[in-house]
């Protein structure tokens, strides 16, 4: 029945259980994790360079004759 089933999970979902299914649960997907192509371009990500068809995009100023 219902009654017994909640009397037998009692506790399954207190903090201390609740961060150690996170735990598995990240554990168990890291498994399949990759490294990422272009790690060492992260810091300038970060920084906010933009970035065209994976290569840097460099602002020149527009020079003209009048």
């Amino acid at each position: 029945t219902v009654r017994h089933r909640t009397v037998r999970t009692k506790g399954a979902l207190s903090p201390i259980t609740a961060r150690l299914m996170v735990f598995k649960l990240v554990m168990a997907a890291a498994k399949s994790w990759r490294r990422l192509k272009g790690e060492n371009q992260l810091p300038k990500v970060v920084a906010g360079v933009t970035f065209r068809d994976g290569t840097e995009v460099i602002a020149r100023p527009d020079h003209r004759a009048a």
